[in-house]
């Protein structure tokens, strides 16, 4: 019997404080969204890992690193509170009936792979001073952007896995279109292995949000949604196997009717399928790849940022 994972990019205007042109739509439904799957997770009693920009859980502002101003004053994405603090949502997925982790998505959202050992040490300490004031423990974590570095550093703070890189990852747009709409391409499972630095890698499978705009819409006016199928393929799988089926969104991925009903079909496929897949967390999986009995260990890996 395989399990599923679900893990939520939960960051509200932190997602695109730094984008020239981000998508106002997304970010203006970001709250509802998010109270939208709290509330869809507990009618089906679906667990997932919510991964949080530890800002949100904070109610002011204070320097950045004693010097500078905090990021989201420079950021006209931020300017409402409404899109840099929201403790009260996170408040809600702690209590939701479903039995939810609440995870680390860094503190203000920058590329790992891009910032400095001492920066990205800044943002995972914030996070996690952040998330004790709520009594809140981080264990997983998902980089923002799914930009991979300095693992070292969440080793050296207490975590203990993180969502990798999988590998539906990649290709052409072209490519990604071909595999959603036509043939019998089916969402790779996925085996978590634990790292040089003791970390579980729990690589993602499928993104429920990968096929959108006109294509979406034509293809749905004549047959079952897409990326519902490729659920349905990948919960298959998972029945069949040992394997992991991650998926993951954003709570701003939820616009409008058809985002709901795409999120009630998925979920209803989970919920007659409970006695065949184990609905599981990240850190529910990488407590049992880290047992000595049953841990698979990568590759070393080189050029660490």
């Amino acid at each position: 019997m395989g399990r599923v994972v679900i893990s939520v990019d939960a960051e509200l205007g932190w997602g695109f404080h730094d984008r020239s042109a981000p998508p106002e739509r997304r970010i203006s439904a970001a709250r509802d969204g998010w109270a939208t799957l709290v509330e869809l997770f507990d009618e089906y009693e679906v667990p997932a890992t919510w991964a949080v920009v530890g800002h949100l859980l904070r109610e002011d502002c204070e320097p950045w690193d004693d010097l500078e101003p905090c990021p989201c004053v420079q950021s006209p994405v931020l300017a409402e509170r409404a899109r840099r603090y929201a403790p009260e949502l996170v408040t809600a997925v702690r209590d939701a009936d479903a039995d939810h982790e609440l995870a680390c998505h860094s503190f203000s959202h920058p590329g790992f792979d891009d910032i400095t050992k001492e920066r990205a040490r800044s943002e995972v300490v914030r996070s996690i001073a952040a998330a004790r004031a709520h009594d809140i423990t981080l264990r997983s974590f998902v980089f923002p952007r799914n930009r991979v570095g300095h693992r070292d550093v969440l080793a050296e703070q207490g975590f203990t896995a993180y969502r990798g890189v999988g590998p539906a990852r990649g290709g052409s747009r072209l490519r990604r279109l071909l595999q959603t709409t036509t043939g019998r391409w089916t969402p790779p499972l996925v085996s978590p292995t634990v790292d040089e630095y003791g970390l579980v890698d729990l690589p993602d499978s499928l993104y429920l949000f990968r096929f959108e705009g006109w294509p979406r819409s034509v293809v749905e006016s004549v047959s079952e949604d897409p990326v519902v199928r490729l659920f349905r393929r990948g919960v298959d799988a998972a029945a069949e196997s040992d394997g992991v089926f991650h998926c993951w969104l954003h709570p701003n991925n939820v616009v409008a009717d058809r985002d709901v009903r795409r999120l009630r079909e998925i979920l209803s496929v989970l919920d007659s399928r409970r006695d065949e897949v184990t609905l599981s967390t990240m850190h529910e999986v990488a407590e049992r790849a880290s047992a000595p009995e049953t841990r698979p260990v990568a590759d070393a890996e080189v050029g660490e940022s």
